[in-house]
């Protein structure tokens, strides 16, 4: 068998994540905390499948150990693998909700029933126990596990009496022991207290299910929920309208430089003003009497000007001086004054006329400007200004909207938050119900098991005869089994001890050439003088020993016919730069079928490069 790919979509740290394997040697690299112990166990759960645990040995299985960090719903992962000419895919979800295993003969394109006989010709007749203890070497974990022993002994056992792996002495003897076991508590005197405990452990049970609290609400709770949302939805849409309806309105008196009311009433009040006061320089501009008045002031003034000079001029002889015996000088000085009072007069009703005239021209620029901008219309009358009023109006009734508009969407901001706040509730109280419901559905299996067990207890004090019975076959049964066991000792250690002391030698490059395993399965290491407990020797050497024991088992359980990909988990930890290049060599040429090898460290890698030996490398 040959591992080709893997595709986690959910499995400890890993989301989404593909590896692909080559043939020979495949050195899968990573830092520590990497994840290569997530990937090693990810291969074992899908070939034999992770079952989570009950009760506390829950809280630290496999199962809870490689849940998913993130997206908890997906819980599963594809392996494709190579096997006799033809390519596999299995899927698995590992969800206890949703559990599902299913094998695709990719080759032949069809489905291929999960049958145990399918999957002991697949996986070579290897149990979970047996792959963990020969060809997947987990990390500073070389030695083998108690389990081995049973499935070693099954082995020669099998071959000793039907030539296949049909007989489990181990298993059968296990299951007589528990058998007894049980039996043996049915027929204990507690039975009737016990049977008696579990009624009242019943009935406290069937009361604390029919409480109001595990009643299921969920769907109503749902309902609620989505019409919350609905309502909620349908207000940040009316909230959106608003938003858009002030931004229009800002937008409109922004262009036309107003910001709120105050501004458009300043505004009207400024035109207003300037309108008034071009009114009345044009009436003051318009009123001919000040006009007339003024040229007569200056024409009169000029007309005393002229007497003034003509007096100068003609002297004393002018005969009406003498006539009204006037003095010529206090004559000129009169004419001159009251010449340059007309003169100022009409001076000043001049420029009282041309500074109301700059006014006038003034305003009516600004009027001009403010009715063009407004009106459309250059026109300055009375008539032009009601139509401007009546377009401020117009601004004034589009800030009290805009107003009005910002205290509605403060409204909705509130409705909303009330909304939202309101969906947090119900998803608070879902949340609390599906606690509940997992909570009642834990009794209810609480409760079916104390009524199975209290079902089987009423049996007991009438069937304690046939119980006896039964026990003294299974003691008969298991007498039977020990002598089996006993016939077959023997021939145990010969089978393992051949293979075990050929592999040895390669793996320590010649410095060991034999060992020895008993029917404990102690080793020791034979020399020219004494055999040596394997206690005695260093920790590296310790551990050749057992990885040699370890792939021997492998080869005894899976035959000639099979040819199972080694996978080693940081295993090489313990040894020098030395043993682990022997190690290496020997790995490569010994062994023809697939190795994965997963390490924190580079130099397996530059070993093999520099030893020119093939091999793929994967970094994770």
């Amino acid at each position: 068998m040959k591992i080709l790919d893997l595709y986690i979509n959910g499995f400890g740290k890993f989301h989404g994540r593909n590896l692909s394997f080559g043939d020979g040697l495949n050195i899968v690299y990573g830092k520590n905390e990497a994840g290569k112990s997530t990937i090693h166990t990810f291969i074992r759960g899908m070939l034999f499948g992770i079952e989570r645990q009950r009760g506390r040995a829950s809280k630290g299985d496999l199962y809870t150990r490689y849940e998913p960090w993130e997206n908890s719903g997906t819980y599963e992962g594809q392996l494709r693998l190579e096997h006799n000419g033809h390519i596999y895919r299995i899927q698995r979800i590992f969800q206890k909700s949703r559990k599902e295993f299913k094998i695709v003969d990719e080759t032949a394109g069809k489905e291929i029933q999960a049958t145990k006989a399918f999957m002991d010709e697949l996986l070579g007749g290897l149990s979970e126990t047996v792959y963990n203890n020969t060809i997947s070497i987990g990390q500073l974990k070389a030695a083998t596990d108690e389990g081995m022993v049973g499935e070693l002994k099954n082995y020669i056992a099998n071959l000793n009496t039907t030539g296949n792996l049909a007989l489990n002495i181990t298993k059968a003897t296990s299951f007589l022991k528990s058998q007894k076991k049980a039996l043996e508590s049915q027929m204990v005197p507690e039975a009737a207290r016990t049977y008696t405990s579990l009624l009242g452990e019943i009935r406290n049970l069937e009361k604390e299910i029919s409480a109001p609290e595990y009643e299921n609400q969920i769907q109503s709770y749902q309902t609620i929920k989505n019409q919350v949302k609905d309502r909620l939805e349908e207000k940040q849409k009316e909230r959106e309208e608003l938003l858009q309806k002030i931004a229009r309105g800002k937008q409109l008196l922004s262009s036309n430089q107003f910001t709120d009311q105050d501004s458009i009433t300043a505004y009207s009040v400024k035109t207003q003003n300037t309108f008034d006061e071009y009114m009345d320089a044009k009436a003051a501009c318009e009123k001919k009497a000040k006009k007339l008045v003024s040229v007569l002031s200056l024409i009169l003034a000029t007309v005393l000007l002229c007497l003034a000079g003509a007096v100068y001029f003609t002297g004393n002889s002018l005969s009406l001086l003498s006539a009204l015996n006037l003095d010529r000088t206090a004559l000129m000085a009169s004419l001159t004054g009251t010449a340059i009072i007309f003169y100022l007069i009409g001076l000043l009703l001049f420029m009282r006329l041309r500074h109301r005239q700059k006014d006038m021209d003034l305003s009516g620029k600004m009027l001009q400007e403010i009715f063009s901008k407004h009106l459309g219309n250059m026109d300055i009358s009375i008539e032009a200004m009601r139509s401007f009023q009546a377009r401020m109006a117009e601004f004034t009734r589009l800030s009290s909207a805009i107003s009005k508009s910002e205290l509605a969407l403060k409204r909705k901001a509130e409705e909303i938050a009330q909304l939202q706040d309101n969906e947090e509730n119900c998803s608070q109280a879902i949340e609390k119900q599906q606690k509940s419901q997992w909570e009642l559905e834990r009794k209810l299996e609480h409760l079916a098991g104390c009524r199975t067990q209290a079902e089987g207890l009423k049996h007991i004090l009438a069937e304690n005869d046939r119980v006896r019975t039964e026990i003294s076959a299974i003691d008969l049964a298991l007498d039977t089994l020990t002598t089996l066991s006993t016939s077959i000792r023997d021939s145990f250690g010969l089978y393992l001890n051949k293979t075990a002391s050929d592999l040895i030698a390669g793996i320590t490059g010649g410095i060991y050439t034999s060992m020895s395993v008993d029917e404990n399965l102690n080793v020791f290491l034979n020399t020219k003088t004494k055999l040596v407990p394997l206690e005695q020797v260093s920790s590296g050497t310790m551990d050749q020993v057992y990885l040699a024991l370890r792939l021997a088992a492998a080869q005894l359980i899976q035959g000639d016919s099979q040819n199972m990909p080694l996978i080693f988990d940081d295993s090489f930890a313990l040894y020098d730069d030395d043993r682990l290049r022997t190690a290496l060599k020997w790995l490569a040429k010994t062994y023809s079928g697939q190795i994965i090898l997963f390490t924190c460290h580079q130099r397996e890698a530059q070993m093999l490069t520099a030893n020119q030996i093939e091999y793929q490398l994967i970094e994770l």
